[in-house]
Formats: structure tokens, C-alpha cells, sequence
């Protein structure tokens, strides 16, 4: 229908933050980029933060990375600017209450739809949460979990599909370099700055459908990682794309941040994903804390 996924930028992440507070995993919640801010909350509630740390305090008490803890009545949460990775996610019990649009309550920024009136949070808004689900009970992500699902700089990715028309050369520069996040990178493409590659000078390809995790070369030679809010169609041919269990790292991607790709094959590359579901399925990822 020509929408974009959007969503989480890091859904690893959210699914994370969302079981740890008793969600369902695709529970709405709030994406911070590289900056986050105040929340003053109205009501108790159980909340988790994870992804970077943004070095998140409840009213001046720091608040631990990737464990649930109880925000009373009045109390506020206040994350700063990241320390680590570039996008941290506020779970909170019953998830955010928005109307789903075409069946999900994600914000698509570009078109203005979904999510808390179509566009990113002001100050003063005011959000109103789902029912929470039981008591609290302390929970966190256990230690091997967190080790396991780090985020990747080193990007493994399947043939594009006009990986083929690519020279060897091209090929050779395309995986054998270190390609840094460019300033202007946002949640609908992240651009590379890098060694450019050689290639054809007969314009631009017929437009096609793009899939999530594109990487597109432009007729500069530089790559684009094509990302949530993407278009869905594009020109540009495309050398190769970032398989779906390295998603998740690309949301964790900050401007100036050195990335390498690694050509896998799609067997190997579906094999990734299911061993990467099973250990997100895991009842031992979530752990009861003392």
C-alpha cells in the first residue's frame, strides 16, 4: 500500500522491555533517539528501559538498564542524552494507549499517521497507559541474555538483488571496507561515508519494490542502508541486504560509528534468525531479581 514498516528501530529491545513489565511484546511504547527527556508519572506503574543507556534516574535515584522497577504516583523519570548506542525504550505496564492504524501503533513521522496524534512527543503531553497486567515482581535480563544479543558492528548480509551486475572489484571494496555512519542517517535510511564503488554509469535502474535492511548503492558509489521508515520503492541497485537477526543492531547505529559488512548465504542467514527467536524464547532470558 506504499507505508513503510516503521515500528521500533531496535525491536529486540522493545520485545525485551515489554516482556520484562508483563507485555505483550509489540505492547506500544516509547522510542528515545540518542536523547530522552522527563516523564512525570500520574499513577503507579512498573516500568523497564532498554537498549543504550541514556543514564536514566527516578526523581535523582539512577535507575538500572534492562530490570523492571516501580515508579510510584508523582515520582519522574528523566534520561538524559545516550551513553551508549542510540536508542533507549521506556516500557511501562499496559502498554501506551493509542488507536492502532493499519494494525499497529507505531508513529510514522514522514506521513504524519499512527502512534500519539502522528508525530514525535512535546513537552507537556500527556499519554494514557493500558490496564497493567498483576503485582510487581522484580525482573530482569540475565547476564549471558545481554552478552548474546549485544548489538553488531560487524553487519552480515545476503546477496541484493543486483548483487550480480556488481564487479569483483566492487564486491572486494563493498565487504572488504569499514564504512562510517554519515550525519545525515535517520529511521528512513542510514547513509555510509567510505572507500565509494565503481559503478556503472548508465543512470539509474528501473524502480522496484526495497525490503527492510536494503543496501542500495547510489550513483556516488556510497552506500544506503535502507531502514524503518523507508520508501518502498526505490532506483537504486542494490548489492546486498542486512539479514533480519542484525536488524535490531542497525537501530543502535549513531553518526560517526564504523560498521563492516559479511557476506552469508540465505541458508545460513535463516538459521541466525531461528536460533536468534528460540533464544529470545527462552523462559531463562528473564530472570527473577533479589
Amino acid at each position: 500500500m506504499g507505508v513503510s514498516p516503521s515500528g521500533a528501530a531496535d525491536p529486540i529491545a522493545l520485545r525485551l522491555g515489554n516482556r520484562l513489565v508483563g507485555n505483550a511484546e509489540g505492547a506500544a511504547a516509547l522510542e528515545m533517539t540518542l536523547l530522552g527527556g522527563t516523564f512525570l508519572f500520574s499513577d503507579v506503574a512498573i516500568v523497564a528501559l532498554t537498549g543504550a543507556d541514556f543514564g536514566a534516574a527516578l526523581d535523582g535515584a539512577a535507575v538500572p538498564l534492562c530490570s523492571s522497577i516501580e515508579v510510584r504516583s508523582g515520582q519522574a523519570l528523566c534520561a538524559g542524552s545516550t551513553r551508549s548506542g542510540a536508542r533507549c525504550y521506556l516500557c511501562v505496564s499496559g502498554g501506551i494507549d493509542v488507536k492502532p492504524f493499519l494494525g499497529s501503533s507505531s508513529t510514522h513521522l514522514l506521513s504524519g499517521l499512527g502512534g500519539h496524534q502522528g508525530r514525535a512527543l512535546r513537552k507537556g503531553d500527556v499519554l494514557r497507559l493500558g490496564a497493567a497486567r498483576g503485582s510487581f515482581c522484580k525482573k530482569t535480563i540475565a547476564a549471558k541474555g545481554l552478552q548474546h544479543l549485544q548489538p553488531r558492528k560487524v553487519l552480515r548480509a545476503t546477496p541484493g538483488p543486483q548483487s550480480e551486475g556488481f564487479p569483483d572489484t566492487a564486491q572486494k571494496i563493498f565487504y572488504g571496507s569499514t564504512y562510517r555512519i554519515a550525519e545525515e542517517s535517520n529511521r528512513m535510511g542510514l547513509r555510509l561515508e567510505g572507500t565509494p564503488l565503481p559503478v556503472a554509469k548508465q543512470g539509474e535502474m528501473t524502480t522496484e519494490g526495497v525490503s527492510l535492511g536494503a543496501v542500495q548503492i547510489t550513483p556516488a558509489g556510497l552506500p544506503i542502508i535502507l531502514f524503518v521508515e523507508q520508501q518502498t520503492t526505490g532506483g537504486y541497485a542494490k548489492i546486498a541486504n542486512v539479514i533480519s537477526a542484525d536488524l535490531s543492531s542497525l537501530g543502535q547505529l549513531r553518526p560517526r560509528d564504523e560498521i563492516r559488512f559479511e557476506l552469508v548465504d540465505w541458508e545460513t542467514a535463516r538459521r541466525l534468525l531461528i536460533e536468534q527467536e528460540r533464544f529470545l524464547a527462552s523462559d531463562e532470558l528473564i530472570v527473577a531479581a533479589g
